[in-house]
Protein backbone atom coordinates (compact mmCIF):
# COMPACT_ATOMS: atom_id res chain seq x y z
CA UNK A 1 0.00 0.00 0.00
CA UNK A 2 1.39 3.39 -0.93
CA UNK A 3 1.91 5.70 2.00
CA UNK A 4 0.14 9.03 1.76
CA UNK A 5 0.47 12.28 3.58
CA UNK A 6 -2.15 15.01 3.26
CA UNK A 7 -0.18 18.15 3.83
CA UNK A 8 -3.28 20.30 3.86
CA UNK A 9 -3.98 18.75 7.26
CA UNK A 10 -1.17 20.90 8.62
CA UNK A 11 -3.13 24.05 7.90
CA UNK A 12 -5.81 24.76 10.50
CA UNK A 13 -7.38 27.48 8.36
CA UNK A 14 -8.45 25.04 5.66
CA UNK A 15 -12.02 23.85 5.83
CA UNK A 16 -12.64 20.17 5.25
CA UNK A 17 -15.33 20.65 2.62
CA UNK A 18 -14.36 20.61 -1.04
CA UNK A 19 -16.41 21.69 -3.99
CA UNK A 20 -16.40 19.95 -7.32
CA UNK A 21 -15.22 21.69 -10.43
CA UNK A 22 -15.63 20.58 -14.00
CA UNK A 23 -12.04 20.80 -15.16
CA UNK A 24 -10.97 17.27 -14.23
CA UNK A 25 -8.78 18.36 -11.33
CA UNK A 26 -9.28 17.39 -7.70
CA UNK A 27 -11.77 20.12 -6.87
CA UNK A 28 -11.26 23.09 -4.60
CA UNK A 29 -10.84 23.77 -0.90
CA UNK A 30 -12.20 26.91 0.70
CA UNK A 31 -10.09 28.55 3.39
CA UNK A 32 -11.34 30.74 6.20
CA UNK A 33 -10.84 33.94 4.21
CA UNK A 34 -13.25 32.62 1.58
CA UNK A 35 -10.51 32.07 -0.98
CA UNK A 36 -10.65 28.87 -3.01
CA UNK A 37 -7.55 26.74 -3.51
CA UNK A 38 -7.12 24.09 -6.21
CA UNK A 39 -6.71 20.67 -4.63
CA UNK A 40 -3.60 19.13 -6.17
CA UNK A 41 -1.94 15.74 -5.80
CA UNK A 42 1.79 15.24 -6.30
CA UNK A 43 3.18 11.71 -6.52
CA UNK A 44 6.86 11.38 -5.64
CA UNK A 45 9.44 9.13 -7.24
CA UNK A 46 9.74 7.09 -4.03
CA UNK A 47 8.85 7.12 -0.36
CA UNK A 48 9.71 10.48 1.19
CA UNK A 49 13.39 11.16 1.84
CA UNK A 50 15.49 14.29 2.23
CA UNK A 51 15.26 15.37 -1.42
CA UNK A 52 11.53 15.92 -0.91
CA UNK A 53 11.83 18.27 2.08
CA UNK A 54 11.12 21.39 -0.05
CA UNK A 55 7.56 20.19 -0.75
CA UNK A 56 6.76 19.81 2.93
CA UNK A 57 8.50 23.03 3.83
CA UNK A 58 6.72 24.91 1.04
CA UNK A 59 3.40 23.75 2.41
CA UNK A 60 4.30 24.68 5.96
CA UNK A 61 5.44 28.12 4.81
CA UNK A 62 2.16 28.48 2.86
CA UNK A 63 4.03 28.92 -0.43
CA UNK A 64 1.62 26.58 -2.20
CA UNK A 65 -1.34 28.37 -0.63
CA UNK A 66 0.08 31.66 -1.92
CA UNK A 67 -0.15 30.18 -5.43
CA UNK A 68 -3.71 28.95 -4.90
CA UNK A 69 -2.83 25.30 -4.25
CA UNK A 70 -3.91 22.87 -1.53
CA UNK A 71 -1.22 20.21 -1.88
CA UNK A 72 -1.36 16.50 -1.09
CA UNK A 73 1.92 14.58 -1.44
CA UNK A 74 1.82 10.86 -2.15
CA UNK A 75 4.66 8.40 -1.90
CA UNK A 76 5.77 6.77 -5.14
CA UNK A 77 7.11 3.37 -6.15
CA UNK A 78 9.74 4.40 -8.67
CA UNK A 79 9.93 7.08 -11.35
CA UNK A 80 8.63 4.79 -14.07
CA UNK A 81 5.38 4.16 -12.18
CA UNK A 82 5.07 7.86 -11.36
CA UNK A 83 5.39 8.73 -15.07
CA UNK A 84 2.71 6.18 -15.93
CA UNK A 85 0.38 7.38 -13.16
CA UNK A 86 0.81 10.99 -14.26
CA UNK A 87 0.15 10.19 -17.89
CA UNK A 88 -2.97 8.23 -16.94
CA UNK A 89 -4.34 11.08 -14.84
CA UNK A 90 -4.15 9.20 -11.53
CA UNK A 91 -2.18 12.10 -10.06
CA UNK A 92 -2.17 15.78 -11.00
CA UNK A 93 1.62 16.11 -11.01
CA UNK A 94 4.59 13.81 -10.58
CA UNK A 95 8.14 14.08 -9.33
CA UNK A 96 10.20 11.75 -11.49
CA UNK A 97 13.61 11.09 -12.97
CA UNK A 98 14.12 12.56 -16.45
CA UNK A 99 15.28 9.24 -17.97
CA UNK A 100 11.91 7.73 -16.98
CA UNK A 101 10.14 10.69 -18.58
CA UNK A 102 12.16 10.28 -21.79
CA UNK A 103 11.41 6.56 -21.93
CA UNK A 104 7.73 7.21 -21.22
CA UNK A 105 7.36 9.76 -24.00
CA UNK A 106 9.30 7.44 -26.29
CA UNK A 107 6.72 4.70 -25.62
CA UNK A 108 3.72 6.98 -26.14
CA UNK A 109 2.87 8.11 -22.59
CA UNK A 110 1.37 11.60 -22.75
CA UNK A 111 3.53 13.42 -20.21
CA UNK A 112 5.62 16.57 -20.25
CA UNK A 113 8.27 18.04 -17.98
CA UNK A 114 7.54 21.41 -16.41
CA UNK A 115 11.14 21.77 -15.32
CA UNK A 116 13.99 19.64 -14.02
CA UNK A 117 15.24 20.67 -10.59
CA UNK A 118 18.10 18.20 -10.06
CA UNK A 119 20.14 19.34 -13.05
CA UNK A 120 23.40 17.75 -11.95
CA UNK A 121 22.79 14.03 -11.74
CA UNK A 122 23.17 12.37 -8.33
CA UNK A 123 23.98 9.12 -10.16
CA UNK A 124 27.07 7.55 -8.66
CA UNK A 125 28.96 4.41 -7.80
CA UNK A 126 28.85 4.12 -4.00
CA UNK A 127 31.02 1.99 -1.73
CA UNK A 128 32.41 1.77 1.76
CA UNK A 129 35.47 4.01 1.94
CA UNK A 130 37.54 1.08 3.19
CA UNK A 131 37.31 -0.48 -0.29
CA UNK A 132 40.05 1.88 -1.46
CA UNK A 133 38.20 3.04 -4.57
CA UNK A 134 39.16 6.58 -5.59
CA UNK A 135 38.93 6.62 -9.40
CA UNK A 136 36.90 4.85 -12.09
CA UNK A 137 39.91 2.67 -12.93
CA UNK A 138 39.65 1.14 -9.46
CA UNK A 139 36.37 -0.50 -10.50
CA UNK A 140 38.16 -2.94 -12.82
CA UNK A 141 37.62 -6.45 -11.49
CA UNK A 142 34.99 -5.29 -8.99
CA UNK A 143 31.35 -6.34 -8.54
CA UNK A 144 28.68 -3.63 -8.46
CA UNK A 145 25.05 -4.02 -7.40
CA UNK A 146 22.58 -2.62 -9.92
CA UNK A 147 18.94 -3.02 -10.88
CA UNK A 148 18.27 -4.46 -14.31
CA UNK A 149 16.75 -2.03 -16.81
CA UNK A 150 16.80 1.11 -14.68
CA UNK A 151 18.45 4.34 -15.82
CA UNK A 152 21.53 3.84 -13.65
CA UNK A 153 22.26 0.40 -15.05
CA UNK A 154 21.63 1.64 -18.60
CA UNK A 155 23.99 4.61 -18.25
CA UNK A 156 26.73 2.81 -16.30
CA UNK A 157 28.28 1.38 -19.50
CA UNK A 158 28.40 4.93 -20.91
CA UNK A 159 30.15 6.08 -17.71
CA UNK A 160 32.68 3.26 -18.06
CA UNK A 161 33.39 4.00 -21.72
CA UNK A 162 33.92 7.70 -21.02
CA UNK A 163 36.54 6.70 -18.50
CA UNK A 164 38.32 4.22 -20.77
CA UNK A 165 36.97 1.08 -19.12
CA UNK A 166 35.45 -1.86 -20.97
CA UNK A 167 32.00 -2.91 -19.81
CA UNK A 168 33.28 -6.46 -19.39
CA UNK A 169 35.87 -5.28 -16.84
CA UNK A 170 33.20 -4.65 -14.19
CA UNK A 171 30.62 -7.21 -13.08
CA UNK A 172 27.11 -5.86 -12.44
CA UNK A 173 25.06 -8.06 -10.14
CA UNK A 174 21.33 -7.45 -10.60
CA UNK A 175 19.65 -6.73 -7.27
CA UNK A 176 16.28 -5.29 -6.35
CA UNK A 177 16.49 -1.61 -5.33
CA UNK A 178 15.90 -2.31 -1.65
CA UNK A 179 18.68 -4.91 -1.51
CA UNK A 180 21.58 -2.90 -2.94
CA UNK A 181 22.67 -1.32 0.34
CA UNK A 182 22.59 -4.68 2.12
CA UNK A 183 24.68 -6.22 -0.67
CA UNK A 184 27.47 -3.69 -0.10
CA UNK A 185 27.37 -3.75 3.70
CA UNK A 186 27.45 -7.56 3.75
CA UNK A 187 30.34 -7.68 1.27
CA UNK A 188 28.40 -9.52 -1.44
CA UNK A 189 29.26 -6.67 -3.79
CA UNK A 190 32.03 -4.07 -3.69
CA UNK A 191 29.78 -1.15 -4.62
CA UNK A 192 26.32 -0.16 -5.80
CA UNK A 193 24.78 2.08 -8.41
CA UNK A 194 22.66 4.70 -6.69
CA UNK A 195 21.93 8.34 -6.05
CA UNK A 196 24.23 10.35 -3.83
CA UNK A 197 21.11 12.14 -2.56
CA UNK A 198 19.49 8.89 -1.44
CA UNK A 199 21.31 5.61 -0.81
CA UNK A 200 24.71 6.93 0.28
CA UNK A 201 23.60 8.69 3.48
CA UNK A 202 21.39 5.71 4.36
CA UNK A 203 24.28 3.28 3.88
CA UNK A 204 26.54 5.36 6.11
CA UNK A 205 23.87 5.45 8.82
CA UNK A 206 23.17 1.72 8.66
CA UNK A 207 26.79 0.61 8.52
CA UNK A 208 28.32 3.23 10.80
CA UNK A 209 31.12 3.51 8.24
CA UNK A 210 32.20 6.19 5.81
CA UNK A 211 30.88 5.97 2.27
CA UNK A 212 32.76 6.99 -0.86
CA UNK A 213 31.39 8.05 -4.23
CA UNK A 214 32.38 8.10 -7.86
CA UNK A 215 29.89 10.68 -9.09
CA UNK A 216 29.02 10.41 -12.78
CA UNK A 217 28.96 14.20 -13.14
CA UNK A 218 32.52 14.49 -11.83
CA UNK A 219 33.79 11.87 -14.27
CA UNK A 220 32.54 13.05 -17.63
CA UNK A 221 28.84 12.18 -17.62
CA UNK A 222 26.13 14.59 -16.52
CA UNK A 223 22.42 14.55 -17.33
CA UNK A 224 19.15 15.83 -15.95
CA UNK A 225 17.61 13.95 -13.03
CA UNK A 226 14.43 14.60 -11.02
CA UNK A 227 11.84 17.19 -11.92
CA UNK A 228 8.17 18.12 -12.04
CA UNK A 229 5.97 16.42 -14.65
CA UNK A 230 2.34 16.67 -15.76
CA UNK A 231 0.12 14.90 -18.26
CA UNK A 232 -0.34 16.57 -21.62
CA UNK A 233 -4.09 16.48 -21.06
CA UNK A 234 -3.93 18.35 -17.76
CA UNK A 235 -1.37 20.79 -19.15
CA UNK A 236 -3.72 21.63 -22.01
CA UNK A 237 -6.74 21.90 -19.71
CA UNK A 238 -5.15 23.87 -16.87
CA UNK A 239 -1.98 25.57 -18.03
CA UNK A 240 -2.52 28.25 -15.41
CA UNK A 241 -2.48 25.61 -12.66
CA UNK A 242 0.68 24.04 -14.10
CA UNK A 243 2.38 27.44 -14.11
CA UNK A 244 1.37 28.12 -10.52
CA UNK A 245 2.53 24.68 -9.41
CA UNK A 246 6.00 24.95 -10.92
CA UNK A 247 6.45 28.44 -9.48
CA UNK A 248 5.43 27.18 -6.04
CA UNK A 249 7.89 24.28 -6.28
CA UNK A 250 10.68 26.66 -7.37
CA UNK A 251 9.99 28.99 -4.47
CA UNK A 252 9.86 26.05 -2.06
CA UNK A 253 13.29 24.82 -3.15
CA UNK A 254 14.69 28.33 -2.80
CA UNK A 255 13.18 28.59 0.70
CA UNK A 256 14.61 25.19 1.71
CA UNK A 257 18.03 26.30 0.52
CA UNK A 258 17.84 29.27 2.90
CA UNK A 259 16.71 27.17 5.86
CA UNK A 260 17.60 23.48 5.36
CA UNK A 261 17.19 22.61 9.02
CA UNK A 262 13.64 23.94 9.07
CA UNK A 263 12.91 22.14 5.81
CA UNK A 264 13.98 18.81 7.29
CA UNK A 265 11.91 19.48 10.42
CA UNK A 266 8.86 20.03 8.20
CA UNK A 267 9.05 16.39 7.11
CA UNK A 268 8.13 15.07 10.57
CA UNK A 269 5.40 12.45 10.16
CA UNK A 270 5.67 12.35 6.38
CA UNK A 271 6.00 8.57 6.29
CA UNK A 272 6.38 5.57 8.54
CA UNK A 273 9.53 4.79 6.54
CA UNK A 274 11.07 8.25 6.93
CA UNK A 275 14.85 8.12 7.46
CA UNK A 276 16.23 9.62 10.69
CA UNK A 277 16.95 13.35 10.81
CA UNK A 278 20.74 13.10 10.21
CA UNK A 279 20.13 11.07 7.05
CA UNK A 280 17.43 13.48 5.87
CA UNK A 281 19.77 16.40 6.46
CA UNK A 282 22.59 14.84 4.44
CA UNK A 283 20.17 13.88 1.66
CA UNK A 284 18.78 17.41 1.44
CA UNK A 285 22.22 19.03 1.61
CA UNK A 286 23.37 16.85 -1.29
CA UNK A 287 20.19 17.64 -3.24
CA UNK A 288 20.64 21.39 -2.85
CA UNK A 289 24.05 21.08 -4.47
CA UNK A 290 22.51 19.54 -7.60
CA UNK A 291 20.07 22.27 -8.60
CA UNK A 292 22.04 23.85 -11.43
CA UNK A 293 24.33 23.37 -14.38
CA UNK A 294 26.83 26.08 -15.39
CA UNK A 295 24.15 27.46 -17.73
CA UNK A 296 21.61 28.01 -14.94
CA UNK A 297 23.80 28.90 -11.96
CA UNK A 298 22.44 31.94 -10.16
CA UNK A 299 18.93 31.49 -11.58
CA UNK A 300 15.79 30.24 -9.84
CA UNK A 301 15.50 26.49 -9.13
CA UNK A 302 13.79 24.74 -12.03
CA UNK A 303 14.99 27.07 -14.79
CA UNK A 304 16.14 24.82 -17.66
CA UNK A 305 17.92 25.39 -20.95
CA UNK A 306 17.31 23.71 -24.28
CA UNK A 307 21.02 22.88 -24.61
CA UNK A 308 21.06 21.01 -21.28
CA UNK A 309 17.94 19.13 -22.31
CA UNK A 310 19.50 18.17 -25.63
CA UNK A 311 22.63 16.85 -23.91
CA UNK A 312 20.45 14.70 -21.66
CA UNK A 313 18.47 13.32 -24.61
CA UNK A 314 21.73 12.53 -26.40
CA UNK A 315 23.10 10.62 -23.38
CA UNK A 316 20.05 8.39 -23.17
CA UNK A 317 19.85 7.87 -26.89
CA UNK A 318 23.45 6.65 -26.68
CA UNK A 319 22.52 4.40 -23.75
CA UNK A 320 19.64 2.91 -25.72
CA UNK A 321 16.95 4.12 -23.31
CA UNK A 322 15.50 6.42 -25.98
CA UNK A 323 14.95 4.63 -29.28
CA UNK A 324 13.40 7.51 -31.21
CA UNK A 325 14.81 10.84 -29.94
CA UNK A 326 12.38 13.71 -30.35
CA UNK A 327 12.84 17.50 -30.29
CA UNK A 328 13.24 19.01 -26.84
CA UNK A 329 9.76 20.55 -27.01
CA UNK A 330 8.24 17.05 -27.05
CA UNK A 331 9.65 16.42 -23.57
CA UNK A 332 9.65 19.85 -21.90
CA UNK A 333 7.16 22.71 -21.95
CA UNK A 334 9.35 25.79 -21.65
CA UNK A 335 6.46 28.25 -21.46
CA UNK A 336 5.31 27.63 -17.87
CA UNK A 337 8.52 27.28 -15.86
CA UNK A 338 10.12 29.83 -13.52
CA UNK A 339 11.81 32.73 -15.31
CA UNK A 340 14.12 34.09 -12.62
Amino acid sequence: MIARRTLSGLLPLLLLTATACGDDTGGTTTIESGRKLDRVTLTLNWYPYGEHAPFYYGERRKIFEKHGIDLTVRAGQGSQKTVQATGAGRTDFGWADTPALLAGVDSGVGVRSLGVFLQTTPASVQFLASEGISAPADLVGRTVAGTAGDALSRTFPVFLRRNGIAESDVAVRNTDPAGKIAAVISGRTDALLGYASDQGPTMRHKSGREVGYLRFAEHGLNFYSNGLIVSERRLNQRKDLAARMVRAVSESFAAARRAPGDAVAAMKGASGQLPPAPVLTEQLTTTLGLLHTPATRGRAPGVNTEADWQRTIDVFAQAGLVKDPKPVREYWDSTVGPKG
